[in-house]
């Protein structure tokens, strides 16, 4: 066995602490969008694989025998690649995938398809707007100008395609008391996020539902089935009996 982890999510994080602790021979992946990544019990690898047929080498060269995905709900093309790279290997896969976020009384969430989507969904007046999205699809926004914008990044960012922006540089997870304390300083209008799903970042909608405020959240993208489950313990379950997922 030997054992390929996408990572850079909590969720991640815990299954590489279980990997090491299991003993199990194990290779920790970030796509090294982030400048300083959380420290690993594996061995790591940054950088990208090249695309499906990149990933499917890798696979190859390196013996890997089994793929696990917790990649983030949005890394999209990352699990398609993986999706297509096992199947063309023959490598056993699985997701380690947070739920997604469920609306509770009192929420008053704007759904829609996209980022695109999301931006059209902002009022025409001008709004103070918590664009909780990270970095890679800010230009987007670029369009609604009249808005101002308060990013929360990782990492401080280099430029923003914002004329009216701030951020602030923080890593979750983030408490309720946090995030009320934040959208009330900046006097939060509107938020904008992503369903990632998952503890550490739902503050801000429990924020939002105590303050009455409208969120505008944006569904996952499709990606093709793959066996999935919720935690660490049931991967290592897979691990031990993957035909009990259907593998």
């Amino acid at each position: 066995m030997r054992i390929l982890l996408l990572g850079g999510t909590t969720e991640a994080s815990r299954m590489a602490r279980a990997l090491a602790e299991a003993g199990l021979p194990a290779v920790f992946s970030y796509a090294g969008r982030t400048a300083a990544p959380v420290a690993q019990p594996l061995p790591l690898r940054v950088g990208g694989f090249g695309g499906t047929e990149g990933l499917a080498a890798y696979i190859r060269e390196e013996g890997i025998t089994h793929v696990i995905d917790a990649t983030h709900p949005f890394a999209a093309q990352m699990s398609r690649n993986a999706v297509e790279a096992c199947a063309a290997t023959g490598t056993a896969l699985v997701a380690l995938e947070r739920a997604p976020w469920v609306a509770r009384p009192g929420d008053r969430w704007i759904r829609v398809p996209s980022i695109e989507a999301a931006a059209e969904a902002l009022p025409e007046a001008p709004a103070r707007v918590f664009l909780a999205i990270g970095r890679l699809h800010l230009a987007a926004f670029a369009g609604r100008a009249q808005h101002h914008y308060l990013l929360r990044l990782v990492d401080p960012p280099d430029a923003l395609p914002l004329p009216r922006a701030e951020a602030i540089v923080a890593r979750g997870p983030f408490t309720l008391a946090e995030d009320l304390e934040l959208l009330r300083r900046h006097e939060i209008q509107w938020i904008v996020a992503k369903n990632a799903g998952g503890e550490g970042a739902r503050a801000k909608l429990d924020a939002a539902r105590e303050l009455g405020l409208p969120v505008v959240l944006i569904d996952r993208p499709a990606i093709p089935p793959r066996p999935r489950v919720e935690t660490p313990e049931a991967v290592l379950g897979w691990l031990a009996h993957p035909a009990d997922l259907g593998v």
